[in-house]
């Protein structure tokens, strides 16, 4: 009866909130395990944080350092086929059998370059017989390339499909005919099998 209106107000608030229902109930008179902070220690907590946050010139410092370590791991990685920072496109079982393929014989299409080379300075030479000899040595170079890639291949996708029967074999090949364009010195990641060593 003498009760101030606000008290009434709270009253009838907090008996329309609704019961909340949790698997484990909270005994009232149990502590919550901390005690509640003033708001004065709250908001110097929050203006601590704020002030260590960074700005945005060392968070891109931070990045740029992140990305040169990363990068830096993946070159000593391409070095060394250490698996764990290699690129994606040189990860898993596939993809090293593939290389090891590769880099253990002797592909036609590993000398393209230099042969272009002694190709093209033939061609440039004012004589007719030698032009005409630089014609015939590009179709037997191209001839020769494509016929040792179609062999390599082929033995490729087979020894891939009985040693990795369950695997994703995608794009695997065509992977280790980009290699082997690639002349063995140049190879990245760096060939681990010597030539005639069975992968």
């Amino acid at each position: 009866m003498f009760r101030s209106r606000a008290k009434d107000e709270k009253a009838q608030d907090a008996d329309k909130a609704p019961v909340s229902f949790s698997k484990q109930p909270r005994d009232p008179q149990a502590p919550k395990g901390r005690p509640t902070p003033k708001r004065s220690q709250a908001q110097s907590q929050r203006r601590s944080v704020a002030n260590t946050s960074m700005t945005r010139k060392e968070a891109a410092k931070r990045q740029r350092e992140e990305r040169r370590s990363a990068l830096e791991r993946q070159r000593q990685a391409l070095a060394s086929g250490d698996e764990r920072y290699l690129p994606a496109r040189d990860k898993g079982p596939v993809r090293r059998f593939a290389r090891d393929f590769i880099d253990s014989r002797f592909n036609i299409a590993e000398f393209f370059l230099p042969m272009a080379v002694v190709i093209l300075v033939l061609s440039m030479v004012r004589v007719a017989a030698l032009q005409n000899i630089a014609l015939l040595l590009w179709l037997v170079v191209i001839v020769l390339i494509v016929l040792d890639s179609f062999v390599t291949g082929f033995r490729l996708k087979k020894q891939l499909a009985e040693r990795f029967a369950g695997e994703n074999k995608r794009g695997a090949v065509a992977y280790a005919l980009m290699r082997s364009l690639q002349m063995r010195r140049l190879r990245l990641p760096k060939p681990q099998v010597k030539r005639g060593e069975r992968p």
